[in-house]
């Protein structure tokens, strides 16, 4: 068994990072799938289709959602899918450093993946003087 990913963001971002990895990696280690929240979405509206897509993911070992911004509405989808019973962890401020940072350790648990995913997101800016 192994950590899901899913992917909670506004529209247009968790399609693209989907498809970036999916390119780089054609056979993805871990499940993943993403939801795309739209702008005028309601969290309460769409908890079927997050909880639907948390447990497509959901391999036994609990699923890692990464959303885009904390405190808006993917982020809010993703605290309201945590409380129905799977176990959950979330991390926002999701970029294809941390996507593929976590991709790289498909063999981690859900307690180590969200430290993992955090350092792919610092490790993954860099200051270039060109």
């Amino acid at each position: 068994m192994a950590v899901g990913i899913l992917l909670i963001t506004h529209e247009g971002i968790g399609n693209a990072l989907l498809a970036v990895a999916t390119r780089l990696m054609p056979v993805l280690p871990l499940r993943m799938e993403s939801l795309e929240v739209p702008f005028d979405g309601d969290p309460d509206g769409l908890l079927p289709s997050a909880s639907a897509a948390l447990r497509r993911v959901d391999d036994g070992d609990g699923v890692l959602v990464l959303t885009d911004l904390y405190g808006a509405t993917p982020s809010n989808l993703a605290a309201k899918v945590a409380r129905i019973g799977t176990p959950v962890r979330r991390v926002s401020a999701v970029s294809l450093p941390m996507l593929l940072r976590v991709l790289n350790y498909p063999e981690l648990g859900l307690d180590e993946l969200p430290a993992v995913a955090g350092a792919g997101a610092r490790n993954g800016v860099v200051l270039d003087d060109a």
